[in-house]
């Protein structure tokens, strides 16, 4: 496959910290690729913004609520639809949090929303779908986290460019 151009993606597995329920999203129909499917908040790193700025960002626009970063779950490479050097993505995914699921309003990028804890996730979803090692990696992840490490994260952002 020829060299294409590399485009950056974010995913934010939001979390809600009044019942510790996790935020699936269910595509539009009118979507392009994954109509219908269900996720938790995606989107592309709009050129001169790090992964960060691109992470609020779109949590923002598809959810109406500003997040807060928890820490880094890993990385990706995918493509978006057919494999293709215009549609191949890097992404970085990040569990993040707010308060409560109240006031969240969702964007025409998506037709439907539950808020579902880890177990209800695994009932919910096919048992090959992407998202449920992501969300049990966070909860290790979470388990493990020194305390420490969460309120230096806490105060300071991920993208390191900025120091």
């Amino acid at each position: 496959m020829s060299v294409g151009r590399f485009l950056g993606g974010v995913m934010a597995l939001v979390r809600e910290l009044e019942n510790g329920r996790y935020l699936l999203l269910q595509r539009s129909q009118l979507k392009d690729v994954g109509a219908g499917s269900w996720e938790c908040v995606t989107g592309r790193v709009d050129q001169g913004e790090n992964f960060e700025q691109a992470l609020y960002r779109e949590v923002t626009e598809e959810i109406a609520v500003q997040p807060t970063i928890e820490f880094i779950i890993g990385t990706t490479h995918f493509y978006r639809g057919p494999a293709s050097p215009e549609t191949e993505l890097l992404g970085m995914a990040y569990a993040c949090t707010i308060p409560s699921a109240d006031g969240v309003q969702l964007s025409a990028e998506h037709d439907a929303h539950h808020w579902l804890t880890k177990e209800e996730v695994a009932n919910f979803l096919p048992p090959t779908h992407w998202l449920l090692p992501i969300i049990e990696r966070a909860e290790i992840i979470r388990r493990a986290w020194p305390e420490e490490l969460k309120e230096y994260f806490a105060q300071r952002p991920f993208d390191i460019s900025t120091f």
